[in-house]
């Protein structure tokens, strides 16, 4: 199944937010979204998952949901979304109680995405009783347990500290190995792009136009050896050339706003 930006643009008021935005995401494929603060990256992603009516232009997807797939698109937040007065188990069971499936089928899927992300000696705890890494994976078990073909994933570990976030994007790395599920996958962090994504869109400025579509020409799994640290660095150093001035300026405008 294919994820289809198409001529995208959106405005609130006056206040023109995307322009033009057009890029196509494919089974498996991981595609980041990098620019400026402010340039539209959160917007764009609710309209691709259907949070967001576009000003114009349209989300769309493509070709046939994968068979086991509950929900072709599913929502991975900074802010972890979890239920507090729920268990991770209830918690990761929650998307699933209107699917109809059986209680037996149910907990076999939880025990599934629970033992994938870590989390299964931890099933019975409550959100509050669990550090933010930890609090995170619950939020990655839940989006997987609905077998979505591709997640859409806001800035997921802004909110954690160097050595969390270092260990959930080894996560990331494993979970996307097996090219099942593909990702829209919005960052701030050019770390973060350059080792997760296959492409990387760079949007401009606000209002945000595609200025450039980077290939990254390697496996994943090629990534974590030494020897490919200095070509993902050189590639970090192409995208902060590419963004750098628009990000000077963007962040002149809130300091003078």
């Amino acid at each position: 199944m294919d994820l289809i930006a198409d001529r995208i643009s959106h405005r609130f008021g006056a206040l023109e937010v995307l322009d033009n935005v057009s890029f196509t995401v494919g089974p498996g494929e991981v595609v980041a979204i990098v620019g400026p603060s402010g340039c539209g990256k959160s917007t764009l992603l609710s309209i691709l998952g259907g949070l967001l009516r576009p000003s114009a232009g349209a989300a769309q997807l493509r070709g046939a949901q994968p068979a086991d797939s509950r929900n072709p698109l599913t929502f991975v937040f900074q802010d972890f979304a979890l239920l507090p007065w729920c268990t991770v188990n209830e918690n990761v069971d929650f998307p699933l109680l209107h699917t109809g499936l059986t209680d037996s089928n149910r907990c076999a899927i939880v025990d599934d995405v629970l033992h994938r992300t870590g989390l299964a000696d931890f099933r019975a705890m409550y959100p509050k009783q669990l550090s933010g890494g930890m609090r995170q994976r619950v939020g990655i078990a839940r989006a997987l347990a609905v077998r979505p073909a591709i997640l859409l994933m806001d800035e997921p570990l802004s909110a954690l500290d160097s050595q969390t976030r270092e260990l959930l994007m080894e996560d990331f790395i494993r979970l996307l190995a097996d090219g099942s599920v593909g990702a829209v996958y919005v960052t701030h962090n050019l770390e973060e792009a350059v080792r997760l994504a296959d492409r990387i869109v760079v949007l401009s400025r606000r209002p945000g136009r595609v200025r450039e579509v980077v290939n990254i020409p390697m496996t994943r799994g090629a990534r974590s050896d030494i020897g490919a640290r200095e070509k993902l660095l050189a590639l970090q150093t192409e995208l902060w050339s590419l963004i750098r001035e628009q990000a000077i300026d963007a962040e002149r405008e809130v300091q003078h706003a």
